[in-house]
């Protein structure tokens, strides 16, 4: 919402934060706020996105920013401490000259618990509810004016799907800005009088009070006096000293005495202020949207039959995705095939035409491929939210997924992962808890998705004996299929388990879903959230993936083996256009058949590949996966497919001079791995050897697309490193493991 035709002040610009709770459309109001100019960063020192508006209200630029969705201001990690810190100012960045705190006018009594906390910052606040249209469908009467009265502070009325009430908003929020007065509503109102007493108390003698305003630091002594080893107190004894431990050790001591338990006594005298409060403002009436609710929940959610729903509704979903996608994502690599071809039509066969085909337009298509499934993932999951069902889906899916110490909102990016991980992963956005989501982001690229199905079908395919199990009834090879698909899955179970005890301790969030009224969904909004998704994956995890992919193609182009091979490809190109160029490649050259042309060239590219720095660096690994029975050729073909999984067919192809085109159905292909031999003339495939392979790729994350999607949604190195050493280490244990115990059979 910016004020069109008013002359712009060259003064600093104001400083708005958006504050509330996951689900309560804070997003959706940002970006109606914000409009497209929005800005992505990290805040300082941690991993959490940051995003920040440019707008203009009143002829003064204001800077919008929209701080995490949180339940409450009692932060239990470094991350999580963003929302208290750019409300204080104790990060060294200046406070916000205004809060909007977003609460969903349907669900008051919870969403005024952050509010209160928010009020006692001193920050100058206005309360937005939104959602109001869902509230009145929902048989609420909220009288506005009342709860302003009792708060303190202005109170608007927004619908931001449908874009109501967003200029009422910056009316309020322009005036309050000009004016500058905080909230009245503070700990003196909320919390019992010992516990403000023991408040001042602790401020006497702090020496960071004089870096934060008196309100900010009153905000910081009650937060860490309140919420015993949260980030608060860890920050203000880091910075006091030793001995704030033990005053806030003997304020609470002081408190229990007086039968005051903390922290357990914030939440009733919260809830109770609150519920004294919306008894004066809030009534039900009964509605048609509160029964059709109760009516469909009663099937939806149903034991038996919600479950069985449910798994139709994701199965259905997930398979539309592949019958969609399959063609989009054809389609794609077919427009970048015949650009390719337009190019290598124009010019000659050599590196900078390689360097155009197989690395700028290869590396557009690495990442233009995986856009249809990322926006029709994320359509689908915007029209299940907005609709009201994917929280229902979540809170059924909870007991599964508590086995693996997740909650119910992991189950869709992961089932999603079995199609791509790259989709996958930025669907975690659904999940609110960071623990939640950081460990299903490291354990979804254990899914087998389906770039890995090409490996597979051709160990199996060429190893794998052709026999049949359980008396004809189960084919052997359809049983190493189907163990290699799962294979990833068995291990995430325990993997998660584990993370979430010890580097991600913390509970689950499952059990925080809030059960909104079936309403028909947003078309606007849910585009928007899909146009979001994708241009993010563009411009942020694509130019990686696209960086990475032209490196690949460098490291196997160079060193180049002179131009023998660029003259032989002219040659044939001249032929085939039926043109005899007889002073193309060498004189022997010019006394072959087209056909021995054509073998001499994927000679020399095998050649090329051989002696290039990923042959090289394939001969170099090559004494670290002999334990899982490789060779070098194999190695390249792991390093090769960095980009892609499937690409270690084509590297394979080229290796073993078949020309980069094979498949993996191709007979030549498997036949030259049939033949392939060590040294000492012994088969260098064996069945050992293909389970090995197989395992290898089921497990590591030999992916490109995933570990920049990782880095983009964690905003850190960190985590995609941990992923490669990890699952990379944990693929080369499970393939040794496989081989050595299948050379004993």
């Amino acid at each position: 919402m910016t004020d069109s035709g008013t002359a712009v002040s060259t003064v600093r610009p104001w400083r708005v934060a958006l504050i509330g709770n996951p689900n309560t459309g804070k997003s959706t109001l940002f970006n109606a706020l914000s409009g497209l100019r929005v800005r992505t960063g990290n805040y300082p020192g941690v991993t959490v996105e940051q995003r920040t508006g440019r707008v203009v209200w009143g002829g003064r630029e204001v800077d919008l920013v929209d701080l995490p969705g949180t339940y409450s201001l009692a932060p239990r990690s470094p991350d999580e401490m963003v929302a208290v810190q750019v409300l204080t100012g104790v990060s060294g960045e200046p406070a916000p000259d205004l809060v909007i705190c977003i609460c969903n006018a349907a669900a008051l009594e919870r969403n005024l618990y952050l509010a209160t906390q928010v009020l006692e910052s001193g920050v100058p606040v206005i309360l937005c509810l939104n959602m109001w249209d869902a509230a009145a469908s929902a048989g609420l009467r909220i009288d506005a004016e009342a709860l302003s009265a009792g708060l303190g502070v202005p109170v608007v009325c927004t619908s931001a799907s449908r874009r109501e009430g967003l200029e009422r908003l910056q009316e309020v929020a322009t005036e309050r800005l000009r004016v500058g007065v905080a909230g009245q509503c503070g700990v003196r109102d909320v919390l019992s009088v010992e516990i403000r007493r023991e408040v001042v108390g602790l401020l006497s003698g702090l020496r960071f009070t004089g870096t934060v305003s008196l309100s900010a630091a009153e905000f910081l002594a009650s937060r860490a006096l309140l919420d015993p080893g949260g980030s608060v107190e860890q920050l203000l004894i880091s910075r006091e000293g030793a001995e704030l431990g033990i005053r806030l050790q003997g304020a609470r001591e002081r408190l229990r005495g007086a039968g005051i338990e903390i922290p357990s006594t914030e939440a009733r005298q919260r809830y109770h202020f609150i519920g004294r409060l919306l008894q004066a403002v809030q009534q039900r009436v009964s509605s048609q949207a509160g029964q059709l609710t109760d009516r469909l929940d009663a099937v939806l959610t149903h034991s038996v039959a919600g479950l069985a729903i449910c798994l139709g509704v994701l199965l259905l979903l997930f398979s539309t995705i592949y019958w969609f996608t399959a063609p989009l994502s054809d389609g794609v690599e077919g427009l970048l095939g015949v650009l390719a071809e337009v190019v290598a039509g124009s010019m000659s066969p050599g590196p900078f035409r390689s360097l155009l085909t197989d690395g700028v337009i290869a590396g557009v298509g690495a990442v233009l491929v995986f856009l249809p499934q990322i926006c029709l993932l994320f359509l689908f999951i915007g029209l299940l939210e907005d609709c009201g069902y994917m929280a229902r889906a979540a809170w059924m899916m909870d007991r599964l997924m508590s086995v693996m110490g997740l909650s119910g909102r992991s189950f869709l990016p992961l089932m999603s992962s079995f199609a791509c991980a790259v989709p996958g992963i930025m669907a975690t956005r659904v999940i609110e808890n960071r623990r939640d989501r950081f460990v299903t982001i490291l354990i979804a690229p254990l899914m087998s998705c389906s770039a890995r199905l090409p490996v597979y079908v051709l160990m199996i395919g060429t190893f794998i004996p052709d026999q049949m199990l359980l008396g004809g009834l189960l084919p052997l090879r359809a049983m190493v299929l189907f163990l290699m698909s799962i294979l990833g899955l068995v291990v995430a179970v325990p993997l998660a388990f584990l993370l979430r005890r010890t580097a991600f301790r913390g509970e689950s969030s499952g059990f925080l879903l809030e059960l909104p009224d079936y309403r028909v969904p947003s078309l606007r909004v849910v585009l928007l959230r899909v146009w979001e998704s994708g241009w993010s994956f563009v411009s942020r995890a694509g130019t990686l993936i696209f960086a990475a992919s032209v490196l690949v193609w460098a490291a196997g182009s160079f060193p180049g083996r002179g131009t023998e091979r660029y003259e032989l490809a002219a040659r044939l190109e001249a032929l085939s256009a039926g043109v005899v160029a007889m002073d193309a490649g060498t004189e022997a050259d010019r006394e072959l058949t087209v056909e021995q042309l054509e073998g001499r060239l994927r000679q020399l590219n095998a050649e090329q590949l051989e002696g290039s720095l990923l042959g090289m660096a394939g001969r170099a690994v090559e004494p670290i996966f002999r334990p899982l029975g490789w060779d070098w050729r194999i190695g390249v073909g792991v390093l090769a497919s960095f980009p892609a999984r499937e690409v270690v067919i084509a590297t394979l192809g080229t290796i073993y001079s078949l020309g980069g085109d094979v498949d993996e159905g191709d007979e030549g292909l498997r036949g030259a791995l049939r033949a392939a031999v060590w040294p000492d003339g012994r088969p260098v495939y064996t069945i050992p050897v293909a389970l090995s392979v197989m395992v290898f790729f089921a497990l590591c994350a030999q992916c490109v697309s995933t570990l920049m999607v990782i880095r983009r949604e964690t905003n850190s190195w960190r985590w995609p490193v941990a992923c490669f050493v990890w699952m990379t280490g944990l693929a080369w244990l499970g393939g040794f493991a496989v081989y050595q115990v299948g050379n004993l059979f």
